[in-house]
């Protein structure tokens, strides 16, 4: 499987990406050729190689030439998205980036998603930088991304269209929030909340074992000297080893014998909306003969402290065990096909080196609501023309 691993030297933002990836080998002249496909006016794209101690990298900058005075709400963006000539892949990967920017300004202004605006300015910036890292993905064949931990700057201030505000700034931790971050000592903007959101919403997490055999390296440079360290973004494009993902998470599990078995449901769909990667039930045998049951909950350690408060507000348990689990994954990404349905989102799974590919019951339960027709036959369908 292809991958991009994004090793953010000092942070990552739009251009940083862009850098990036046509330093890997991303033609500029197709990169623009691309972005032409949104029908956006006002601005142009430049790349330069620089020098950042002693590194050789792609430098690339957004030259706004209009500055008009309205802005765009998220709803207006995914709709020029949408009425573009840009291919599925890309489309869908670019409105989930700025989805993650969204929900953050969201949060940050106690607002809802549809209020939230884009400056105009802003908007064109964050378009290019967004929409253009997507293309690159999709040019370079990259199937899932991964980063190291996430670098920061610390204790300064940056200049927004909100004022002056501390640096992180409230958006880009609150896109971090759940993501290994490092809280650098440099007092300068290292993470924008755009190159937050495209790591955010695109990367599969870390790697920690697995071997990558690397094809092409890209630099991209930031805009400043910065004494601590180099201002650099490097991305690793390459193989992930054809063996299984592995990652580290907890296992929640307590038993009881005292709670109204009709609770149980409700419970288990509060555990999977909290963030549970599993929950589920066991019957037991418990002490003194008693019918019981063992619940177990599978979760990543940065979310045990919310998972802990549903089992204590809803279940009669006094006590749980929580023990590490270590999880051996097939390779899988997510992929958008064309069937007689339209556009179906599936899964791909990398078995001994080889493509499979598997619908979502989510995506054929909508069709088969959409369609009036038996799930069953969706089913049926949709394997059939994906395994023909």
């Amino acid at each position: 499987m292809k991958i991009a691993y994004f090793d953010t030297i000092s942070g990552i933002s739009g251009d940083m990406t862009l850098g990036a990836f046509v330093s890997a080998g991303v033609s500029i002249d197709e990169l623009v050729s691309e972005l032409q496909k949104l029908k956006l006016n006002g601005f142009e794209l430049s790349a330069q190689h620089i020098t950042r101690n002693g590194i050789v990298a792609v430098k690339v900058d957004v030259i706004i030439s209009e500055q008009p005075h309205y802005h765009r709400h998220l709803k207006d963006i995914e709709t020029l998205i949408d009425k573009s000539d840009l291919s599925v892949n890309v489309k869908e990967r670019a409105k989930k980036i700025f989805h993650e920017v969204a929900v953050a300004e969201a949060k940050v202004h106690s607002t809802s998603i549809e209020k939230v605006h884009f400056h105009e300015v802003g908007a064109i910036d964050s378009l290019v930088d967004i929409v253009g890292a997507s293309i690159c993905l999709e040019k370079l064949g990259v199937q899932a991304v991964y980063s190291s931990p996430i670098k920061v700057g610390n204790g300064g201030m940056v200049k927004t269209q909100h004022g002056m505000l501390p640096v992180p700034t409230p958006a880009t931790m609150e896109i971090l929030r759940d993501y290994p971050v490092v809280l650098t000592d440099v007092p300068f903007e290292l993470t924008t909340p755009t190159g937050a959101a495209i790591v955010k919403a695109l990367s599969q997490g870390m790697l920690t074992t697995e071997k990558i055999q690397v094809s092409t390296i890209g630099y991209g440079a930031g805009g400043r000297e910065i004494e601590q360290l180099p201002n650099l973004l490097r991305v690793l494009i390459g193989e992930l080893a054809p063996e299984y993902l592995a990652d580290e998470i907890v296992s929640i599990e307590t038993n009881i014998d005292d709670m109204n078995p009709e609770i149980y449901p409700y419970v288990i769909e509060k555990l999977i909306t909290a963030g549970a990667h599993d929950a589920y039930l066991i019957p037991i045998v418990m002490k003194k003969g008693r019918p019981g049951i063992l619940l177990s909950v599978l979760v990543e350690r940065a979310k045990i402290e919310k998972i802990l408060e549903i089992v204590y507000r809803e279940t009669t348990t006094l006590g749980v065990r929580i023990q590490p689990v270590e999880r051996k994954k097939l390779p899988r990404a997510h992929k958008q096909m064309n069937t007689s349905f339209g556009i179906v989102s599936v899964k791909v799974i990398v078995v001994e080196g080889k493509e499979q590919l598997r619908v979502e019951f989510e995506e054929c339960k909508r069709i088969a609501s959409e369609k009036n027709i038996p799930l069953a036959e969706v089913y049926r369908i949709l394997e059939c023309e994906l395994n023909s």
